[in-house]
């Protein structure tokens, strides 16, 4: 049975069992977006979005963190939305920007510095506030603060989980989209899946 253990999800997609749509958005994914120029945003907006990402998304055991604000500036220079919104919030451009101000208002309001000079223990303090909808700033009267979190919370979580190396973190290898499954009952695994022995 093949094995695609950690560190080796590229030698799944270089077979002839992932589409060759599907390798090249998965390839791509693999490119490093440190490099990122902000397109939506300006730059302090996204090193503020990539700080907010940080602390929801730490990810201390990666040499190199995935990157998640690009995925979000780049859907928001493109215009796209990304499939629903709740009705009491505003466009998701307006939001982002209200949002992401506001976490800079609760800054501000309770350390008296901006949200990316805080200490992480200050950071997670802004943020847990913004997400029981409980934050000061002028902001919060125009987008629902628990909402936003709630959104941005779900965007950073997708942004993360369609990235290759955190599909293979969880053994997802759903991205072997070429036809041919059989193995489709309870338990069952084809050849291209990984194994528990792994």
């Amino acid at each position: 049975m093949s094995q695609y253990p950690a560190g080796t999800v590229r030698a799944l997609l270089s077979t002839d069992l992932v589409t060759p749509a599907t390798r090249a958005a998965l390839e791509a994914r693999l490119v490093s977006a440190a490099d990122h120029a902000p397109q939506f945003f300006d730059t302090a907006t996204y090193t503020l979005l990539e700080a907010v990402a940080a602390r929801i998304f730490p990810q201390p055991e990666r040499d190199e963190p995935i990157a998640l604000a690009p995925g979000i500036d780049k859907r928001l220079a493109a215009g796209l939305a990304d499939g629903w919104r709740y009705d009491a919030m505003p466009p998701d451009r307006e939001a982002f920007r209200l949002g992401l101000g506001g976490i800079n208002q609760a800054a501000q309001a309770q350390f008296q510095q901006l949200f990316v000079a805080l200490n992480d223990a200050e950071q997670d303090a802004v943020l847990e506030q913004v997400a029981a909808g409980t934050a000061p700033g002028e902001n919060w009267k125009a987008v629902p603060q628990s909402r936003f979190f709630e959104d941005l919370l779900a965007e950073l979580t997708e942004n993360y989980y369609a990235h290759p190396l955190a599909q293979e973190e969880i053994g997802y290898v759903g991205m072997a989209d070429g036809p041919g499954w059989q193995r489709i009952g309870l338990n069952e695994l084809e050849d291209r899946e990984p194994t528990m022995s792994e």
